[in-house]
């Protein structure tokens, strides 16, 4: 069952668990939006096929809080403040390697076949501006535990970012050290206007188990 934190007739804002697919691939494997489209149909009993705006996307090996839109006015009006940088983005990652106590990162990111990612030369066709803040919260000199804000949300970023520095996340098995488990990074902010009543939201959670149980998260 999904974790729901908050819905109404307009949104609906859910946990992600790790190593789901947001939307069905060719793996065949059970996706989000799939199950929480049969969620809506049972709970408000819809006939036919339910809408589900998917505005915003996790990697699949990612868990955490995501919002779906309920009607396309509301998806689009999402869609916009995406656009715009109003959708704020928090994580909670555990990197290897001892990082500064804080700061920014800036990089020109490229998509290549594989589906991986680098970081590149601004000059490079197809390059894309990708910059984050982060801030320590605990840590030693083997890893740190950080709490991230996107600033852009390029694909991989996060991941990609700290690996190019020599902070690889912990269990992240393609830009990462190889170490088998659940990947260390989890979507633990989202913050938003409401689409329709024009309410400020935000829901926060923190992550848990796998490679999190390495450090306190109740800091």
């Amino acid at each position: 069952m999904i974790n729901v934190l908050y819905e109404d007739n307009h949104i609906i804002v859910v946990e992600k668990p790790p190593m789901m697919p947001v939307q069905a691939d060719s793996s065949g494997d059970e996706d989000l939006l799939s199950v929480l489209k049969r969620y809506i149909k049972e709970k408000y009993h819809k006939p036919g096929n339910v809408y589900l705006g998917l505005v915003h996307r996790l990697d699949r090996p990612v868990g955490g809080l995501m919002v779906f839109a309920r009607t396309s006015k509301a998806a689009g009006r999402l869609s916009e403040q995406i656009r715009q940088n109003g959708l704020k983005k928090g994580y909670t990652a555990l990197v290897h390697g001892e990082t500064p106590e804080s700061g920014t990162l800036e990089d020109y990111l490229l998509k290549e076949e594989g589906n991986l990612v680098r970081v590149c030369k601004e000059t490079e066709h197809g390059a894309r501006f990708a910059r984050l803040d982060f801030k320590k919260i605990t840590g030693d000199p083997e890893k740190s535990l950080l709490d991230i804000i996107l600033i852009t949300g390029r694909p991989h970023q996060i991941r990609v970012q700290f690996s190019s520095r020599g902070y690889p996340i912990y269990g992240d098995m393609r830009y990462g050290k190889g170490e088998i488990g659940r990947i260390a990074l989890y979507s633990s902010f989202i913050g938003f206007t409401h689409p329709v009543t024009g309410q400020e939201m935000e829901f926060r959670k923190k992550p848990y188990g796998g490679f999190f149980d390495l450090v306190r998260t109740d800091v």
